[in-house]
């Protein structure tokens, strides 16, 4: 966060309920939603043309701040904080490589600021939480007024920076369903330090039967406009025998598949393509290590 002034002139509502909220989002124009504040605050104060005349504060609303766990499924709502989300048993019982995600990002102090929700809709190409809930095929609650739509993220993201979300929605939940037995998942990240921005991730999660490959999910980020769901690549594995060739193969394909940029200062395009076949080689491994599989 830096000390920039934020110069825009903006009408602030806190309502205490979603139907208040959904009021002023099908009411007002330019409204931008503050849940946690750390990626909103920072384009305010830097962005010339960053439109803003209403500030919506959903903290308020109780209906945001439920988590609800059942036998097969687990609904984390819009305001929950990722330093409390971090610290949940179930998540880390159930979703490690999302807990894994939660702990990689930023520094103690934003992680208390911070939302999932707010992540995923930013639509940073490198968001922590994308990739993880990507694998374990989450899915996001959109209401609106008077209408509510249940979308899969791997629809959710349109391109750098944008949503499917329109002007008058904002994400209530996200679901998450229960992985079956003998899956196993990880969640691997490069950043320059650890409060940094991810050069590079991978996320796999993997459900075992004996030697087998029964399903698999994987998505990288950084590497794109958007962070990168590889549901063929994923697919491919279904049905073969878990070896070392294997693991390096399906690495290769990934780096081959990816079409980095130069990044700037963060990195670069051959650095992105070389390292994501290492870590998605160690990814690969930990995943079928963790289901139970051996090599």
């Amino acid at each position: 966060m830096n000390t920039l002034f934020l110069e825009k002139e903006f009408d602030y509502f806190k309502p205490e309920t979603l139907n208040e909220a959904l009021d002023i989002l099908a009411e007002k124009k330019d409204v931008r939603i503050f849940a946690g504040g750390t990626d909103l605050i920072v384009k305010m104060k830097i962005g010339d043309s960053y439109k803003i005349e209403n500030m919506l504060d959903i903290n308020g609303i109780a209906e945001l701040q439920k988590i609800d766990v059942s036998p097969n499924n687990m609904m984390i709502g819009a305001t929950n904080k990722i330093s409390v989300l971090e610290k949940n048993a179930d998540i880390a019982r159930r979703f490690p490589a999302l807990q894994e995600a939660f702990l990689s990002m930023a520094s103690i102090s934003l992680r208390n600021m911070a939302t999932m929700i707010g992540n995923i809709c930013n639509a940073s190409p490198g968001a922590d939480t994308a990739g993880p809930l990507l694998c374990y095929g989450a899915s996001v609650k959109i209401v609106s007024k008077g209408k509510e739509r249940m979308v899969p993220m791997e629809d959710f993201f349109v391109e750098g920076g944008k949503t499917i979300l329109q002007p008058d929605e904002l994400v209530a939940e996200v679901h998450i369903p229960t992985p079956k037995k003998n899956t196993g998942a990880s969640f691997i990240k490069i950043s320059r330090i650890k409060a940094d921005l991810a050069k590079l991730s991978v996320t796999i999660v993997l459900e075992r039967e004996g030697s087998k490959v029964s399903a698999c999910r994987m998505s990288i980020a950084s590497v794109a406009g958007l962070p990168l769901y590889m549901k063929e690549i994923g697919d491919d594995l279904v049905g073969k025998e878990m070896t070392e060739a294997l693991v390096l193969e399906t690495a290769d394909k990934i780096s081959k598949f990816i079409r980095p940029r130069d990044g700037g200062n963060r990195t670069t395009a051959a650095y992105r393509r070389d390292v994501s076949k290492i870590i998605s080689r160690d990814a690969m491994k930990l995943a079928w290590e963790r289901s139970g599989g051996k090599f």
